[in-house]
């Protein structure tokens, strides 16, 4: 029998140096820690004594443990599923990382797409086979970009269960985007029906629109808006802040999002206008007791709901936009399509760096592979300028060869058909047996 020491014990198991240790575990059937008793193969009895294999124990120890003899961390028993996993070793990693409202998106998402279908599983039974076919599963009925999200989500649990020591394996490490996917919308409109769709509005929703469609401006950003954002003279806007979820936030999306913006001085005109109008509106709410101040603050919202706070994108959404949609018989009008068509059509009017700069994205491969769409008309004129200057270098060319032509053909009419030889004639004009050559 093996004697025991502190740092484990070594005992010979036939040929074989096995070593023993005692660790933690968490027990899922009671979510508490509890200790477990661990064999390690050292290696062949003729290859390590048994000082060496004791050295070899002490070595995988501190591997495991941080240091010997001190089995404080918890690690997998081969039983904890999928759900415990994501909700109690991935999850609070994650949310440290995550803005409070994209955390619950995510989370949501990761529910209804991983854990419900898969959670119950324990981590040690999947394998990449298993974790494809059920991504195979989800893009018959999810769009793209949630397969890619599921894809990207499910590598990440998984490569955390391994650096957790959960895992030895990675079966997620490998897992390919089915080939058929559900197309991701890329609905664009034309400058006639934004136009169209701005004069169907009132002044309010007029100005606002088309703010938001000169400067490709986000939601959360065109609605958080105060008067102490807009210089007049200067014709910009400040993006100081967004709103979300019925919350005022300090930061935006990227970094670029906020920062001052330039406005066409005729644009500029209307939002003064329509501070005036705001004026008298508030001096009419003053008399009737709705309002504490017979003036604007600088801290009121430019586009305000009747509570005087900032409107909903939702709601506004809903409300306008489809309405819009549906009079004028548009095919879709969101801020998304509003933002994805003005990236569409801008690459007429500058170039990529300032769509770019316009869109405030981070990055250029942002704006070109996501917003910016294919404008079939712009296409084919840069097919036909293409084949122009083909045949422009060619001109010439192409003249000599037809007069060349011309000429051959005149020749071969102006020819006698008693001077016309053929290869069938096979004896020579002066009566002699020679063969005469062949002519084409």
């Amino acid at each position: 029998m093996g004697t025991t020491y502190q740092r484990g014990y070594v005992t010979p198991r036939g040929k074989q140096w096995y070593g023993y240790y005692r660790k933690m575990v968490n027990d899922p059937a009671t979510n508490e820690p509890k200790s477990v008793r661990v064999p390690v193969n050292l290696g062949p009895k003729s290859k390590l004594t048994k000082t060496e294999a004791r050295q070899a124990l002490e070595r995988e120890i501190t591997k495991q443990l941080g240091q010997p003899g001190s089995p404080t961390r918890i690690i997998n028993d081969g039983s904890v599923t999928l759900a415990w996993f994501v909700n109690n070793r991935f999850i609070p990693l994650k949310e440290a990382v995550w803005k409070e409202e994209t955390a619950k998106t995510k989370k949501l998402l990761i529910q209804l797409d991983i854990v419900a279908p898969l959670g119950e599983i324990p981590l040690a039974n999947f394998d990449k086979f298993s974790l494809q076919l059920h991504l195979n599963k989800l893009a018959t009925t999810r769009s793209k970009d949630r397969v890619l999200q599921m894809r990207a989500y499910v590598r990440d649990i998984f490569a955390e269960a391994v650096d957790q020591d959960f895992l030895v394996k990675d079966p997620a490490r490998k897992l390919k985007v089915p080939v058929q996917l559900r197309a991701t919308d890329t609905t664009t409109l034309t400058w006639d029906q934004l136009r169209l769709a701005l004069s169907k509005l009132s002044l309010r929703d007029r100005i606002l629109l088309e703010l938001d469609m000169t400067n490709a401006l986000r939601p959360s950003e065109l609605f958080a808006f105060r008067w102490k954002r807009f210089e007049y003279k200067a014709s910009t806007l400040t993006v100081a802040e967004t709103v979300y979820k019925g919350k005022i936030r300090d930061w935006g999306k990227t970094k670029k999002s906020l920062t001052v913006i330039h406005i066409p001085r005729q644009l500029a005109d209307d939002l003064h206008a329509w501070r005036f109008e705001c004026e008298q509106k508030a001096r009419e709410a003053f008399e009737k007791g709705k309002r504490t101040l017979a003036s604007l603050s600088p801290d009121d919202f430019i586009f305000q709901n009747e509570d005087g706070g900032f409107l909903d994108t939702d709601n506004y959404r809903k409300r306008v936009l489809h309405k819009i949609a549906r009079e004028l018989q548009l095919p879709k009008l969101t801020f998304q399509v509003i933002r994805r068509t003005i990236a569409t059509l801008a690459q007429k009017k500058g170039t990529i760096k300032d769509v770019q700069g316009v869109m405030r994205h981070s990055r250029t491969a942002t704006t070109t592979d996501v917003y910016m769409q294919e404008i079939p008309a712009s296409v084919q004129s840069t097919i036909n300028s293409i084949n122009l200057e083909l045949r422009k270098s060619d001109a010439r060319s192409r003249k000599n060869l037809k007069e060349s032509a011309s000429t051959a053909a005149l020749l071969r009419s102006r020819r006698k058909p008693s001077e016309r030889v053929t290869q069938n004639d096979t004896k020579s004009p002066r009566g002699g047996s020679e063969r005469l050559p062949a002519y084409a």
